[in-house]
Protein backbone atom coordinates (compact mmCIF):
# COMPACT_ATOMS: atom_id res chain seq x y z
CA UNK A 1 0.00 0.00 0.00
CA UNK A 2 1.47 3.50 -0.47
CA UNK A 3 2.90 5.07 2.65
CA UNK A 4 3.30 8.73 3.71
CA UNK A 5 6.33 8.36 5.86
CA UNK A 6 9.79 9.23 4.00
CA UNK A 7 12.57 6.69 4.70
CA UNK A 8 15.46 7.27 6.31
CA UNK A 9 17.36 7.13 3.32
CA UNK A 10 14.77 9.93 1.99
CA UNK A 11 14.59 12.11 4.67
CA UNK A 12 18.77 12.61 4.80
CA UNK A 13 18.29 13.24 1.26
CA UNK A 14 15.69 16.28 2.41
CA UNK A 15 18.05 17.25 5.11
CA UNK A 16 21.34 17.36 2.97
CA UNK A 17 19.06 19.40 0.19
CA UNK A 18 17.74 21.95 2.57
CA UNK A 19 21.20 22.46 4.16
CA UNK A 20 22.80 22.64 1.03
CA UNK A 21 20.49 24.93 -0.16
CA UNK A 22 20.94 27.23 2.69
CA UNK A 23 24.88 27.36 2.91
CA UNK A 24 25.39 28.04 -0.88
CA UNK A 25 22.05 28.78 -2.64
CA UNK A 26 19.77 31.24 -0.49
CA UNK A 27 22.72 33.67 -0.47
CA UNK A 28 23.27 33.98 -3.74
CA UNK A 29 20.08 33.45 -5.70
CA UNK A 30 18.95 37.27 -5.66
CA UNK A 31 21.96 38.12 -7.53
CA UNK A 32 21.66 35.18 -9.65
CA UNK A 33 18.26 36.42 -11.07
CA UNK A 34 19.29 39.81 -11.36
CA UNK A 35 22.27 39.06 -13.21
CA UNK A 36 20.02 36.46 -15.46
CA UNK A 37 22.76 33.66 -14.78
CA UNK A 38 24.61 31.30 -12.22
CA UNK A 39 27.59 29.79 -10.82
CA UNK A 40 27.79 26.59 -12.75
CA UNK A 41 30.03 24.64 -10.50
CA UNK A 42 28.20 25.87 -7.47
CA UNK A 43 24.70 24.93 -8.84
CA UNK A 44 25.59 21.95 -10.92
CA UNK A 45 28.83 21.16 -9.23
CA UNK A 46 26.78 20.65 -5.94
CA UNK A 47 24.25 18.76 -7.29
CA UNK A 48 26.45 16.36 -8.99
CA UNK A 49 28.80 16.26 -5.55
CA UNK A 50 25.35 15.64 -3.96
CA UNK A 51 24.68 12.66 -6.37
CA UNK A 52 21.44 15.22 -7.99
CA UNK A 53 22.30 14.62 -10.82
CA UNK A 54 21.66 10.53 -11.38
CA UNK A 55 19.69 10.13 -7.74
CA UNK A 56 16.49 7.87 -9.45
CA UNK A 57 19.60 5.87 -11.99
CA UNK A 58 20.39 2.73 -10.75
CA UNK A 59 23.98 2.58 -9.85
CA UNK A 60 24.98 0.14 -12.40
CA UNK A 61 24.85 3.10 -14.91
CA UNK A 62 26.38 5.31 -12.77
CA UNK A 63 23.42 6.95 -10.83
CA UNK A 64 22.12 7.14 -6.51
CA UNK A 65 19.94 4.35 -7.40
CA UNK A 66 17.08 5.90 -5.27
CA UNK A 67 13.55 5.49 -5.83
CA UNK A 68 11.59 7.98 -8.27
CA UNK A 69 9.72 9.58 -4.70
CA UNK A 70 13.24 10.42 -4.14
CA UNK A 71 13.64 12.62 -7.58
CA UNK A 72 10.07 14.34 -6.41
CA UNK A 73 11.85 15.23 -2.99
CA UNK A 74 14.75 16.74 -4.85
CA UNK A 75 12.36 18.76 -7.57
CA UNK A 76 10.51 19.90 -4.21
CA UNK A 77 13.59 21.05 -2.27
CA UNK A 78 15.09 22.74 -5.42
CA UNK A 79 12.62 24.33 -6.23
CA UNK A 80 11.45 26.00 -2.58
CA UNK A 81 15.20 28.07 -3.47
CA UNK A 82 14.67 28.60 -6.92
CA UNK A 83 12.53 27.31 -10.02
CA UNK A 84 16.30 27.23 -11.89
CA UNK A 85 17.51 24.96 -9.78
CA UNK A 86 14.42 22.39 -10.33
CA UNK A 87 14.68 22.90 -14.30
CA UNK A 88 17.90 21.32 -14.11
CA UNK A 89 16.95 18.27 -13.06
CA UNK A 90 13.33 18.44 -14.88
CA UNK A 91 15.55 18.52 -18.17
CA UNK A 92 18.85 16.22 -17.19
CA UNK A 93 17.04 13.68 -15.37
CA UNK A 94 12.87 13.92 -15.77
CA UNK A 95 13.26 14.49 -19.80
CA UNK A 96 16.52 12.71 -20.49
CA UNK A 97 18.33 10.56 -18.19
CA UNK A 98 14.89 8.93 -17.48
CA UNK A 99 14.34 8.27 -21.38
CA UNK A 100 17.83 6.72 -22.02
CA UNK A 101 17.39 4.45 -19.02
CA UNK A 102 14.21 3.25 -20.60
CA UNK A 103 14.53 3.55 -24.23
CA UNK A 104 18.51 3.59 -25.10
CA UNK A 105 20.42 0.81 -25.91
CA UNK A 106 23.21 -0.78 -23.59
CA UNK A 107 25.13 1.28 -25.64
CA UNK A 108 23.64 4.66 -25.53
CA UNK A 109 23.51 3.72 -22.03
CA UNK A 110 27.16 3.29 -21.19
CA UNK A 111 28.26 5.87 -23.79
CA UNK A 112 26.03 9.15 -22.39
CA UNK A 113 23.53 7.98 -19.49
CA UNK A 114 26.52 6.83 -17.02
CA UNK A 115 28.33 10.06 -18.01
CA UNK A 116 25.42 11.83 -17.36
CA UNK A 117 23.81 9.91 -14.27
CA UNK A 118 27.50 10.48 -12.07
CA UNK A 119 27.15 14.40 -12.82
CA UNK A 120 30.15 14.69 -15.58
CA UNK A 121 27.72 15.69 -18.32
CA UNK A 122 24.98 17.49 -18.37
CA UNK A 123 22.08 16.90 -20.52
CA UNK A 124 19.03 19.07 -22.39
CA UNK A 125 15.56 18.09 -24.10
CA UNK A 126 14.63 19.66 -27.72
CA UNK A 127 10.87 19.25 -28.66
CA UNK A 128 9.82 22.66 -29.12
CA UNK A 129 10.58 24.86 -31.65
CA UNK A 130 9.78 28.34 -32.92
CA UNK A 131 6.66 27.29 -34.71
CA UNK A 132 5.74 23.98 -32.69
CA UNK A 133 4.65 24.21 -28.80
CA UNK A 134 1.45 22.21 -27.95
CA UNK A 135 1.50 20.92 -31.30
CA UNK A 136 4.16 18.69 -31.83
CA UNK A 137 3.68 17.56 -35.34
CA UNK A 138 4.27 20.75 -36.52
CA UNK A 139 7.88 20.39 -36.10
CA UNK A 140 10.21 21.39 -38.92
CA UNK A 141 13.27 19.42 -37.67
CA UNK A 142 14.59 16.74 -40.00
CA UNK A 143 16.57 13.89 -40.43
CA UNK A 144 17.92 12.27 -43.75
CA UNK A 145 19.57 9.09 -43.31
CA UNK A 146 22.97 8.71 -45.39
CA UNK A 147 25.00 5.53 -44.73
CA UNK A 148 25.49 5.20 -41.07
CA UNK A 149 24.75 8.79 -40.13
CA UNK A 150 21.46 10.81 -39.70
CA UNK A 151 21.42 14.79 -41.51
CA UNK A 152 19.84 16.74 -39.15
CA UNK A 153 18.61 20.30 -40.01
CA UNK A 154 16.52 22.55 -37.97
CA UNK A 155 16.19 24.77 -35.29
CA UNK A 156 14.80 24.07 -31.28
CA UNK A 157 13.14 27.12 -29.40
CA UNK A 158 12.84 27.40 -25.75
CA UNK A 159 15.11 24.56 -24.47
CA UNK A 160 15.93 24.27 -20.80
CA UNK A 161 20.11 24.12 -20.69
CA UNK A 162 20.23 25.21 -24.64
CA UNK A 163 23.72 27.21 -24.13
CA UNK A 164 25.04 24.46 -20.91
CA UNK A 165 24.26 20.91 -21.47
CA UNK A 166 26.94 18.45 -23.09
CA UNK A 167 24.04 16.25 -24.78
CA UNK A 168 20.11 16.69 -26.30
CA UNK A 169 17.65 14.71 -27.11
CA UNK A 170 16.29 15.88 -29.80
CA UNK A 171 13.07 15.26 -32.08
CA UNK A 172 12.93 15.27 -36.22
CA UNK A 173 11.27 13.91 -39.33
CA UNK A 174 13.21 10.81 -40.86
CA UNK A 175 9.76 10.31 -42.46
CA UNK A 176 9.48 13.57 -45.04
CA UNK A 177 5.94 11.98 -46.90
CA UNK A 178 4.51 11.35 -42.73
CA UNK A 179 5.83 14.91 -41.92
CA UNK A 180 3.33 16.21 -44.93
CA UNK A 181 0.78 14.39 -43.15
CA UNK A 182 1.36 14.93 -39.75
CA UNK A 183 1.67 11.55 -39.18
CA UNK A 184 3.46 11.12 -36.05
CA UNK A 185 4.93 7.98 -36.75
CA UNK A 186 7.21 9.73 -39.13
CA UNK A 187 9.42 11.34 -36.10
CA UNK A 188 12.00 9.70 -34.36
CA UNK A 189 14.67 11.00 -31.01
CA UNK A 190 17.93 11.03 -31.66
CA UNK A 191 21.16 11.96 -29.31
CA UNK A 192 22.75 15.43 -30.36
CA UNK A 193 25.81 16.53 -28.69
CA UNK A 194 26.80 20.07 -28.31
CA UNK A 195 30.72 18.83 -29.92
CA UNK A 196 29.07 18.33 -33.22
CA UNK A 197 29.85 20.47 -36.46
CA UNK A 198 27.44 22.37 -37.24
CA UNK A 199 25.26 22.89 -34.32
CA UNK A 200 24.87 26.14 -32.36
CA UNK A 201 23.19 27.77 -29.33
CA UNK A 202 22.00 30.99 -28.13
CA UNK A 203 20.74 32.53 -24.96
CA UNK A 204 16.76 34.20 -25.47
CA UNK A 205 16.93 37.64 -24.02
CA UNK A 206 13.87 38.55 -23.41
CA UNK A 207 12.57 36.33 -20.79
CA UNK A 208 10.46 37.06 -17.90
CA UNK A 209 10.77 34.88 -15.21
CA UNK A 210 13.60 31.94 -14.22
CA UNK A 211 16.07 34.54 -14.65
CA UNK A 212 18.88 32.63 -13.09
CA UNK A 213 18.47 29.59 -15.47
CA UNK A 214 19.97 29.49 -18.94
CA UNK A 215 17.18 28.94 -21.38
CA UNK A 216 17.76 29.58 -25.13
CA UNK A 217 17.79 28.24 -28.35
CA UNK A 218 19.80 25.90 -30.40
CA UNK A 219 20.28 25.00 -34.37
CA UNK A 220 21.25 22.18 -36.42
CA UNK A 221 23.11 22.91 -40.17
CA UNK A 222 23.89 19.58 -41.47
CA UNK A 223 24.52 18.21 -38.22
CA UNK A 224 26.22 14.86 -38.80
CA UNK A 225 24.58 12.01 -36.29
CA UNK A 226 25.29 8.55 -35.59
CA UNK A 227 22.79 6.01 -36.56
CA UNK A 228 23.96 4.69 -33.43
CA UNK A 229 22.88 7.61 -31.61
CA UNK A 230 18.92 6.84 -32.89
CA UNK A 231 16.98 6.46 -29.60
CA UNK A 232 14.25 3.51 -29.91
CA UNK A 233 13.14 2.69 -33.89
CA UNK A 234 12.41 5.03 -36.35
CA UNK A 235 9.08 6.28 -36.43
CA UNK A 236 9.16 5.99 -32.12
CA UNK A 237 10.08 9.31 -31.77
CA UNK A 238 6.84 11.00 -30.88
CA UNK A 239 6.06 7.91 -28.39
CA UNK A 240 9.50 8.39 -26.68
CA UNK A 241 8.89 12.52 -26.48
CA UNK A 242 5.76 11.81 -24.71
CA UNK A 243 7.03 9.05 -22.44
CA UNK A 244 9.94 11.66 -21.42
CA UNK A 245 7.33 14.53 -20.56
CA UNK A 246 5.22 12.01 -18.06
CA UNK A 247 8.72 11.96 -16.15
CA UNK A 248 9.49 16.01 -16.54
CA UNK A 249 5.74 16.60 -15.55
CA UNK A 250 6.27 14.28 -12.36
CA UNK A 251 9.24 16.71 -11.39
CA UNK A 252 7.43 19.91 -12.72
CA UNK A 253 4.23 19.33 -9.94
CA UNK A 254 6.75 18.28 -7.31
CA UNK A 255 8.50 21.14 -7.66
CA UNK A 256 5.61 23.41 -8.01
CA UNK A 257 4.54 21.57 -4.46
CA UNK A 258 7.73 23.26 -3.24
CA UNK A 259 7.33 26.61 -4.26
CA UNK A 260 3.77 26.66 -3.39
CA UNK A 261 5.62 25.57 0.27
CA UNK A 262 7.89 28.47 -0.67
CA UNK A 263 5.26 31.04 -0.80
CA UNK A 264 3.68 30.04 2.67
CA UNK A 265 6.58 29.83 4.79
CA UNK A 266 7.82 33.84 3.25
CA UNK A 267 4.00 34.58 4.07
CA UNK A 268 3.85 33.51 7.57
CA UNK A 269 7.25 34.56 8.64
CA UNK A 270 5.87 38.25 7.03
CA UNK A 271 2.80 38.16 8.76
CA UNK A 272 4.23 37.80 11.79
CA UNK A 273 6.53 40.46 11.62
CA UNK A 274 4.32 43.05 9.85
CA UNK A 275 1.70 45.26 11.64
CA UNK A 276 -1.57 46.96 10.40
CA UNK A 277 -3.63 48.74 12.56
CA UNK A 278 -2.29 47.75 15.81
CA UNK A 279 -1.85 44.03 15.00
CA UNK A 280 0.00 41.38 12.99
CA UNK A 281 -1.13 41.68 9.68
CA UNK A 282 -1.32 37.73 10.28
CA UNK A 283 -4.78 38.49 12.72
CA UNK A 284 -7.02 40.12 9.76
CA UNK A 285 -9.10 37.41 8.07
CA UNK A 286 -8.51 37.73 4.61
CA UNK A 287 -4.74 37.34 4.77
CA UNK A 288 -5.69 34.23 6.81
CA UNK A 289 -7.82 33.17 4.13
CA UNK A 290 -4.67 33.32 1.83
CA UNK A 291 -1.99 31.46 3.83
CA UNK A 292 -4.72 28.78 4.44
CA UNK A 293 -5.30 28.48 0.90
CA UNK A 294 -1.38 28.14 0.16
CA UNK A 295 -1.59 25.51 2.84
CA UNK A 296 -4.72 23.47 1.28
CA UNK A 297 -2.92 23.67 -2.07
CA UNK A 298 0.22 22.82 -0.62
CA UNK A 299 -0.71 19.34 1.33
CA UNK A 300 -3.07 18.43 -1.86
CA UNK A 301 -0.18 19.09 -4.03
CA UNK A 302 1.87 16.61 -2.16
CA UNK A 303 -0.10 14.22 -2.23
CA UNK A 304 -0.45 14.01 -5.66
CA UNK A 305 2.99 13.59 -6.49
CA UNK A 306 3.11 11.47 -3.97
CA UNK A 307 0.85 9.35 -5.36
CA UNK A 308 2.48 9.42 -9.01
CA UNK A 309 5.75 8.24 -7.47
CA UNK A 310 4.79 5.43 -5.93
CA UNK A 311 2.81 4.67 -8.89
CA UNK A 312 5.86 4.94 -10.77
CA UNK A 313 8.03 2.78 -7.84
CA UNK A 314 5.72 0.17 -8.86
CA UNK A 315 5.68 -0.05 -12.56
CA UNK A 316 2.11 1.55 -12.92
CA UNK A 317 1.25 3.19 -15.83
CA UNK A 318 0.58 6.60 -14.39
CA UNK A 319 0.13 9.25 -17.05
CA UNK A 320 -3.05 10.29 -16.18
CA UNK A 321 -2.21 10.52 -12.17
CA UNK A 322 0.97 12.67 -13.31
CA UNK A 323 -0.62 15.25 -15.80
CA UNK A 324 -3.13 15.78 -13.01
CA UNK A 325 -0.42 16.45 -10.40
CA UNK A 326 1.28 18.73 -12.94
CA UNK A 327 -1.85 20.64 -14.08
CA UNK A 328 -3.47 20.97 -10.23
CA UNK A 329 0.45 21.99 -8.37
CA UNK A 330 1.34 24.27 -11.50
CA UNK A 331 -2.30 26.12 -11.13
CA UNK A 332 -1.80 26.27 -7.25
CA UNK A 333 1.50 27.99 -7.27
CA UNK A 334 0.35 30.32 -9.49
CA UNK A 335 -2.26 31.18 -7.02
CA UNK A 336 -0.51 31.31 -4.32
CA UNK A 337 2.93 33.30 -5.76
CA UNK A 338 -0.14 35.65 -6.50
CA UNK A 339 -1.28 35.88 -2.89
CA UNK A 340 2.07 35.85 -1.55
CA UNK A 341 2.16 39.35 -3.50
CA UNK A 342 -0.79 40.46 -2.28
CA UNK A 343 0.15 39.70 1.57
CA UNK A 344 3.05 41.54 1.49
CA UNK A 345 1.46 44.45 -0.24
CA UNK A 346 3.99 46.94 -1.84
CA UNK A 347 7.24 44.97 -0.41
CA UNK A 348 5.64 42.14 -2.71
CA UNK A 349 5.76 44.76 -6.13
CA UNK A 350 9.53 44.46 -5.71
CA UNK A 351 12.99 42.27 -5.59
CA UNK A 352 13.51 43.17 -1.98
CA UNK A 353 11.38 40.04 -1.21
CA UNK A 354 11.53 36.62 -2.19
CA UNK A 355 7.94 36.42 -3.31
CA UNK A 356 8.33 38.76 -6.13
CA UNK A 357 11.22 36.09 -7.55
CA UNK A 358 8.49 33.61 -6.73
CA UNK A 359 5.51 35.13 -8.90
CA UNK A 360 7.72 35.50 -12.16
CA UNK A 361 8.57 32.22 -11.92
CA UNK A 362 5.78 29.90 -11.59
CA UNK A 363 4.25 31.40 -14.50
CA UNK A 364 6.59 28.96 -16.66
CA UNK A 365 4.89 25.83 -14.78
CA UNK A 366 1.57 26.75 -16.09
CA UNK A 367 2.81 26.69 -19.67
CA UNK A 368 5.36 24.28 -20.42
CA UNK A 369 5.38 19.89 -20.54
CA UNK A 370 1.29 21.07 -21.28
CA UNK A 371 -0.30 24.25 -21.04
CA UNK A 372 -3.21 24.16 -18.05
CA UNK A 373 -5.48 24.30 -21.11
CA UNK A 374 -4.03 20.75 -22.40
CA UNK A 375 -3.96 19.19 -19.57
CA UNK A 376 -7.85 20.53 -18.77
CA UNK A 377 -8.99 18.70 -22.24
CA UNK A 378 -6.58 15.78 -20.91
CA UNK A 379 -8.34 15.15 -17.78
CA UNK A 380 -11.76 15.31 -19.63
CA UNK A 381 -10.99 13.06 -22.45
CA UNK A 382 -9.99 10.62 -19.68
CA UNK A 383 -13.68 10.56 -18.00
CA UNK A 384 -15.30 10.64 -20.82
CA UNK A 385 -13.75 7.97 -22.36
CA UNK A 386 -11.95 9.94 -25.52
CA UNK A 387 -8.30 9.46 -24.17
CA UNK A 388 -7.06 5.63 -23.63
CA UNK A 389 -3.40 5.27 -22.42
CA UNK A 390 -2.37 2.45 -25.36
CA UNK A 391 0.72 0.06 -23.38
CA UNK A 392 4.05 1.26 -25.01
CA UNK A 393 7.26 -0.91 -26.12
CA UNK A 394 9.51 0.26 -23.35
CA UNK A 395 7.82 1.31 -19.80
CA UNK A 396 9.97 3.03 -16.67
CA UNK A 397 11.45 0.33 -14.73
CA UNK A 398 10.24 0.28 -11.40
CA UNK A 399 12.05 0.51 -8.20
CA UNK A 400 13.70 -2.59 -7.72
CA UNK A 401 15.02 -1.21 -4.30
Amino acid sequence: MIGFDLTDEQQLLEQTIREWVSRDILPNIRAWDRAHGFDRERVVGGMRDLGLLGVSVPQEYGGAGMDYTALGIVSEELEYADTSLRVVMSVHMGLNCLTLLTWGTEDQKQRYLVPQAQGKKLSGYGLTEPGAGSDARAIQTTATRHGDTYILNGEKSWISLADVADNFLVVAWTDLEKKQQRDPSGLSMFIVERAFKGFSSGPMKEKWGILAGNTGWFAMDAVEVPAANLVGQPGEGFKIAMFALDQGRFTVAAGATGLIRACRDACVTYAKARHAFGVEIGHHQLVKAMIAQMESDYQASRLLWLRSGWMKNTGQRNTKETGLAKWFATVASERAAGDAVQVHGANGYSDEYPVGRFYRNCKGAVIYEGTREIHTLMQADYLLGYRVDRPTRCELPSYKG
